[in-house]
């Protein structure tokens, strides 16, 4: 069948390339895509959360399958149209989606469906969350409640740290309406993991863990950023580490949405804190993880359309998902400036030297074409990719490949997947 990707960063370029390799992918086609996934199939000029121009085109290239990567789209209703037009649509539907899009609701429903979570205040109201942080004794975490792609979220260890983010948040209006209600949190200690599981609205199926870098800068300093690189698996989460994750965070959120709305049917994300008192999640998301699906794809040696058409027929249980054994490790090489302002249009040399080692993959993100030439596009550009026999190899052969690469002001994390190796 045909199918149509919408989403133009290096999450959509690694399913693109798994996607491209399976029998049942007969033309692959990307809105808007990136200069990677023109390699794979026909980049088509939509904006991803343009939802009638992608249910057009899906009827007009007779797609069987649309795949829905980012959260804008989804929050939207993008499922919605697409199977109100009798497409497949791999994702959740729109009330599915508010677990993302509206932290305020996640943290209530998490409280309904007794979700280990972090303590939490909701506010409306500059001068009542204001009074409320300097009334803390402990540090706190402020949130901007809608979707902010991934850079709403700012850690205070003292509390009087949380005015100023709190003021640029409802005040200056950073993030625009994404910043009309914010979620003040207790902070947690401990390491994080992302677990990502396919659920068609009965059935969970859990992927193997893997471990994202959010902050800018090395030693998790700067500010949060879309992920700056993954690794997977993580030592951290072992078998009975995922289990109770299971039981206690994916089945009873799972089952609070079916109960507040129906089936939740896609991929459920959920970021965790792996605290002394066990795990507790610190956001969910609502779609397959940026960075992080970029290492799980290296590593995934099933057919991922089967996975996704199970998903979309609730037929999860009929599946059996293989991995490579080996750790991947993925480090994001991003424009200068970045989270903040940064220049665009920058040469981008050395990807085929890098992909020629051997085990390596450059999933492209912030990039496009200009006079034949790929050149910067975005903040996150590439996703340097790489499989090892061991963490530690993974993580050498990552940045080997990393120094092959070049474009002007290129920046990346030289410490992705050391706490694996602090183990």
């Amino acid at each position: 069948m045909n199918i149509l990707i919408a989403g133009g960063g290096g999450r959509e370029h690694a399913l693109a390339w798994k996607i491209a390799q399976s029998d049942q992918c007969d033309k692959l086609y990307c809105a808007p895509g990136n200069a990677g996934t023109a390699e794979l199939g026909e980049n088509l000029p939509i904006k991803a959360d343009d939802i009638p121009a992608i249910v057009a085109a899906a009827k007009e290239k007779n797609v069987g399958l649309v795949v829905v990567g980012p959260e804008d789209p989804l929050a939207a209703g993008m499922v919605d149209a697409v199977r109100a037009a009798g497409i497949m649509c791999f994702g959740p539907v729109a009330e599915g989606a508010r677990l993302e899009a509206d932290k305020a609701f996640a943290k209530e429903l998490m409280r309904s469906a007794s979700v280990p979570t972090a303590e939490a205040r909701i506010f409306k109201d500059l001068k009542n969350a204001r009074d409320y942080v300097l009334s803390r004794d402990h540090g706190v975490v402020v949130k901007a409640a809608g979707l902010a792609k991934g850079k709403g979220v700012f850690v205070c260890p003292e509390p009087h740290m949380a005015v100023k983010p709190l003021e640029q948040i409802m005040t200056e209006k950073v993030f625009g309406d994404a910043g009309q209600t914010v979620v003040v949190e207790d902070l947690l200690t401990g390491q994080e993991a992302s677990i990502l599981a396919l659920c068609d609205g009965r059935n969970i199926y859990t992927l193997e863990a893997c471990q994202d870098h959010k902050p800018v800068g090395d030693g998790d300093t700067g500010p949060n950023t879309g992920g700056m690189g993954a690794y997977s698996p993580t030592p951290i989460v072992d078998g009975e580490m995922m289990a109770k994750i299971e039981r206690e965070v994916l089945v009873p959120i799972v089952d609070a949405m079916r109960r507040s709305f129906g089936r939740y049917e896609g991929c459920l994300y959920a970021g965790l804190m792996l605290t002394p008192a066990g795990p507790k999640v610190l956001e969910f998301n609502c779609r397959f993880g940026d960075p992080e699906t970029q290492p799980m794809m290296m590593r995934y040696k099933s057919d991922i359309v089967e996975a996704m058409v199970a998903t979309c027929e609730h037929k999860l249980g009929d599946i059996e998902i293989q991995w490579d054994p080996r750790p991947a490790v993925c480090v994001v090489m991003a424009s200068g400036g970045y989270p903040g302002p940064y220049e665009k249009g920058r040469e981008i040399t050395g990807i085929a030297e890098a992909e020629a080692m051997g085990d390596v993959k450059v999933f492209h993100a912030g990039t496009a074409i200009a006079d034949g030439k790929v050149v910067t596009a975005g903040g996150r550009v590439l996703g340097v990719t790489a499989l090892g026999e061991t963490i530690a190899a993974a993580q050498k052969r990552a940045y080997e490949a990393v120094d092959k690469i070049h474009f002007q002001d290129a920046y990346c994390r030289r410490d992705i997947a050391d706490k694996a190796l602090q183990e």
